[in-house]
């Protein structure tokens, strides 16, 4: 699914229009960009969360010349999948 599909799917649901549900898909994104950002994580009870992963510098190589090249140390988005959206998906 992608996001126009997305957008659709909510319109259907909720009874909105595609704008406003496009508009409410944008701001959701938006303030999980901007919370993750702040170094904050989100949490949607029964769903999952989205957090922030700090990835560790580490040595590389590069496959074409077999240089070692260091890595530097990045934060990374990440998602965690709650216990109802982990059941829902194993049925």
């Amino acid at each position: 699914m992608n996001k126009s599909q997305l957008v659709d799917s909510i319109a259907k649901k909720s009874g909105l229009t595609i704008k406003d549900s496009t508009a409410a898909v944008n701001a959701f994104l938006e303030s999980v960009k901007e919370a993750l950002a702040g170094g904050d994580s989100v949490t949607l009870i029964g769903f999952g969360s989205f957090l922030v992963r700090n990835r560790a510098a580490r040595k590389g190589r590069n496959p074409r010349t077999n240089e070692i090249v260091n890595i530097p140390a990045v934060n990374v988005p990440a998602f965690r999948a709650g216990k109802p959206l982990k059941d829902a998906v194993n049925k």
